[in-house]
């Protein structure tokens, strides 16, 4: 299988095994008017395995959403067939728009022009909770 180096854009490197297509939904790749390549299962030496996203532009892309989704991801910024730029993430402190609260009680089930925000309660295990009801992310009040 060949797929082909990029001149100017983006590679996310390092995506845990199967999360490709997740991050794929997310960030809205599929509006893009250029190349995409999702490598799925690639073998890793560090890993095992990983996915590999390659985007043919120089686009913006929210690096909280990625930090959350998987902070093990490496961003590489690609210009003339260089990188540029290397980003290693890590969970952001706040993520907004991307997990839904689902405590019915939680203002945000009542004024749905509120956005969904979440703060990082406990870094080592990854928790996050609702800035206005302190729920757990993925789980129910």
């Amino acid at each position: 299988m060949t797929i082909d180096s990029i001149r100017n854009g983006i590679v996310l490197d390092h995506i845990e095994a199967g999360k490709s297509m997740e991050i794929y939904r997310v960030l809205e790749l599929s509006k893009l008017d250029c190349s995409v390549a999702i490598i799925k299962n690639a073998v890793s030496k560090k890993a095992g395995h990983k996915d590999i996203i390659k985007i043919d532009a120089l686009i913006d892309i929210n690096l909280d959403v990625l930090g959350y989704i998987d902070p093990g991801i490496t961003v590489n910024v690609v210009k003339d067939g260089h990188i540029s730029e290397k980003r290693k993430l890590s969970l952001p402190e706040t993520v907004t728009g991307v997990i839904k609260c689902r405590n019915p009680r939680c203002i945000t089930s009542a004024e749905q022009e509120l956005s969904h925000v979440f703060r990082l309660s406990d870094r080592a295990r990854g928790v996050y909770r609702c800035i206005y009801c302190e729920s757990k992310a993925g789980t129910e009040a």
